[in-house]
């Protein structure tokens, strides 16, 4: 008699089963309801008028949206023994997914973390971008093990043990992210790279700004407004110029050599040395050497009559002097670097008149136009001194020999 009710009994308690599986995704998603909608939003004004605004990146980015999935599949975790044929399916599930949405949090807040810190003072240009990446990277490792072991109900630290035998094949994946995180040590270490930074690295084409520093990257946008996209651990096997030290010293470099006709240096005459002196940049330099050349030759009784005798003012070193007297007065000149203004080897180009100074402003812009002003007025000048710019013969000059 009893068998005929049991089909009854089966059926009511396939009903019994679904109410209650009703009833507990109910709780678990007014749970999420009252949490998302209630707590969030109480919490988000209780952040909105605190003082600092990093509590307000962390909230906008939906980083603690996250956690409120956790609540709802806690509440399915605590009410898998009303269903004990699948309860060790849902408890295992349940932590599975709890992790997942931790882990997520997690690396959101990691994210959030190195969106903040450039703007912090603190940071001073150092990129922390890779080292939130590599622990990124560890922590999703430890996490997905974590699951793994919940999901098959073992320890983690079987899990872990077996991977002893995958040593080399994990060592030979993650070669380059090994390296890079090594490399990444060493340019924060040492400070070798910054974020803003102007670098050029030849073999790869980059030169331009450092816009972005990752584990496994460095981008570089380019002066043509193009991206050089570099590996970490290229960037310390090879060589690569950071002008960081140029910008903080105030001062750049103009290192350029006005190449003069040979033919055209010779000994001052009196009628050159008159003019020289109404240059007002040299008119004190040239009374005082002509001075000290006469008392030179006086005491020493040279003949001044033979040229080669003596000592004598040249047209050349008039002309490297009145360089020195302009770049002196120059007032986009650094005056307390080096300044320099020198003779290099003569050779087939002529002799080469260098003129290796500083600017006081390191602007790209602001240098190459003051050192175009600068030679500007050089170039102009030299034929004031009888001096000629070298330059190799053209289609005029062999035209004009066929006239003369």
């Amino acid at each position: 008699m009893l068998d005929a009710f049991k089909p009854w009994l089966g059926q009511h308690q396939i009903i019994a089963q679904a109410l209650m599986a009703g009833g507990v995704l109910f709780l678990s998603f007014a749970s999420y309801f009252v949490t998302k909608h209630y707590l969030l939003k109480a919490l988000s004004k209780i952040v909105k008028n605190t003082r600092t605004k990093f509590d307000d990146i962390f909230f906008e980015k939906a980083i603690l949206r996250r956690l409120s999935y956790v609540v709802p599949i806690t509440i399915i975790y605590y009410f898998a023994h009303l269903f004990p044929l699948a309860d060790d399916i849902i408890r295992k599930g349940s932590i599975a997914l709890i992790w997942w949405f931790i882990l997520l949090t997690v690396g959101g807040a990691l994210t959030v973390l190195s969106d903040i810190f450039p703007t912090l003072d603190m940071s001073s240009g150092r990129p922390i971008k890779g080292y939130i990446q590599i622990s990124k990277l560890i922590i999703y490792i430890i996490g997905g093990i974590i699951i793994i072991s919940s999901i098959f109900g073992k320890s983690p630290l079987v899990l872990l043990s077996g991977f002893g035998a995958m040593t080399a094949v994990m060592l030979l994946i993650f070669r380059d992210t090994i390296l890079s995180f090594v490399a990444s040590l060493q340019i924060n270490s040492n400070d070798l790279m910054r974020v803003g930074d102007w670098i050029e690295v030849p073999k790869f084409g980059a030169d331009g700004d450092v816009v972005d520093i990752a584990l496994h990257t460095v981008k570089v946008q380019n002066w043509d407004k193009t991206f050089t996209v570099i590996p970490t651990h290229k960037l310390i096997e090879e060589t690569f110029k950071n002008w960081r030290g140029m910008q903080v010293s105030g001062g750049r470099r103009i290192k350029r050599a006005v190449h003069i006709d040979l033919e055209s240096v010779k000994f001052c005459d009196e009628q050159m040395i008159e003019r020289f002196r109404k240059y007002q940049l040299i008119s004190d330099y040239v009374q005082r050497k002509q001075e000290e050349l006469e008392l030179y030759n006086r005491e020493e009784n040279i003949d001044t009559d033979v040229l080669v005798n003596g000592r004598r003012m040249t047209n050349i070193g008039t002309f490297r002097a009145y360089i020195e007297a302009y770049l002196k007065n120059h007032k986009k000149i650094h005056q307390d670097m080096t300044f320099l203004i020198r003779q290099l080897p003569p050779g087939p180009n002529g002799l080469p008149l260098e003129i290796y100074v500083f600017t006081n402003d390191t602007v790209w812009s602001h240098y190459e136009a003051i050192q175009s002003d600068i030679f500007d007025h050089i170039l102009a000048v030299v034929p004031e001194f009888d001096l000629r710019v070298f330059q190799n013969p053209t289609g005029g000059d062999f035209a004009k020999l066929g006239t003369t």
